[in-house]
């Protein structure tokens, strides 16, 4: 958790005669890998730069795929690989249904932040569609995206009121944990 909010952050920009790439240097611990060079930015093929946001151990995963896919096309094609095609190539998604990206969008955040207290106050869902050529906006209600959380297993059913009058008045209470499991 602390090497995700301690990540250094990047920017690109496209102007009409070129692109500016920006990364942050953040070295915040002694633990984080970070490169020999300290460096951000990452040649992927001969035209074909990149920028590094993040923890560079996470980022070093995506920059070889990368670059070993562009030097397969060349070395294929004798001519340098599309970038939109590389990006494909690196993170192909397009046949997923909206269902499944917000089920990855979840897990994902289910593993930067604190899994225990993943609920409608810390979330909002929005997607985003195109609906009969147009485009649409989708907001989930608090209990829709309750519910989300528990079919997708990233958080437990919040306790009905009438179960926490066992312990008063002012208790927010999700789970209860036993030695047996989780009693509710």
């Amino acid at each position: 958790m602390e090497a995700i909010g301690n990540a250094g952050s990047a920017i690109g920009i496209l102007s009409k005669d070129g692109v500016v790439l920006v990364g942050e240097k953040k070295v915040t611990s002694k633990l984080l890998q970070t490169s020999t060079s300290s460096e951000k930015m990452y040649k992927i093929d001969d035209h074909v730069a990149c920028v590094v946001a993040g923890v560079m151990s996470d980022a070093n995963i995506l920059i070889n795929t990368a670059m070993v896919q562009a030097q397969r096309y060349t070395f294929s094609y004798q001519e340098p690989m599309p970038v939109e095609q590389l990006v494909q190539s690196v993170y192909y998604k397009d046949d997923i249904t909206r269902e499944e990206a917000v089920q990855i969008a979840l897990k994902v955040l289910s593993k930067t932040l604190d899994n225990t207290s993943l609920t409608s106050k810390k979330l909002e869902l929005v997607e985003v569609f195109l609906s009969n050529g147009k485009v649409k906006y989708q907001a989930c209600s608090p209990d829709t995206l309750n519910k989300i959380l528990v079919n997708a297993g990233l958080t437990q059913p919040a306790i009905k009121e009438s179960q926490t009058n066992i312990f008063g008045s002012g208790f927010d209470i999700e789970s209860i944990y036993t030695m047996s499991g989780i009693l509710y």
